[in-house]
């Protein structure tokens, strides 16, 4: 039999769980500054000061979403490595982020809304991103000297590629959100413009492959 200070423990981890995923689906959909307390409490059947037991304020509600975006996402794109070159590589870090948005597009669309807001949430989320940005950085540098890949700024080629494969599945999270086509079809079709786009843009113009 558990212990009794375990069993009396586990509603709270519960309730705790239960508004931190509930923020995240609110913040993303809704977006944070129209998103009030009392709305997600009237959502989890709960009470404001109930949320106020765990979280001081909204804000700090915020930083705890942020932190369990930023460890799935982060999680997610280190499973997408994938053996082969580099455009391999970059193929199937889309295909991730594209199956994040197919399964979870609130992680994506809590992702756009941070950008949104700037500091400090977004500086937060930055800074436990920005391990994996160097470590891509570095690798789309060391492909680019060995002519895996086309030479260019690859930190600003990170940029235009996060602006262009978040962008278009964000997108497609405020279709849903609207009631309009989310079809998994329709985030294939998504899917193969963005590797296309991106295809062109980092093969040498001497080497060609699928970007399906």
């Amino acid at each position: 039999m558990p212990a009794p200070g375990k069993r009396l423990h586990a509603p709270s981890v519960s309730t705790r769980r239960r508004v931190i995923d509930a923020a995240l689906v609110a913040f993303a959909r809704r977006g944070y500054d129209v998103t009030s307390l009392d709305s997600l409490a009237a959502e989890l059947g709960i009470t404001k000061q109930t949320i106020l037991y765990y979280f001081p304020s909204k804000e700090a509600l915020l930083e705890v979403v942020v932190d369990d975006v930023a460890a799935d996402v982060y999680a997610a794109l280190m499973d997408a490595q994938v053996d082969g070159g580099a455009w391999q590589k970059v193929r199937g870090v889309v295909r991730s982020v594209f199956s994040i948005a197919g399964r979870r597009p609130e992680l994506l669309g809590l992702v756009r809304e941070v950008a949104r807001l700037g500091p400090p949430a977004a500086t937060r989320l930055a800074g436990h991103l920005s391990p994996l940005i160097d470590k891509a950085t570095a690798y789309l540098e060391l492909a680019m000297d060995l002519g895996e890949l086309r030479r260019q700024d690859a930190r600003l080629l990170l940029l235009t590629s996060y602006s262009t494969v978040v962008g278009m599945v964000t997108e497609g999270e405020v279709l849903r959100t609207l009631g309009l086509d989310s079809s998994a079809r329709s985030l294939v079709r998504q899917r193969s413009a963005a590797l296309s786009f991106l295809q062109a843009a980092l093969t040498p113009a001497c080497t060609g492959s699928s970007a399906a």
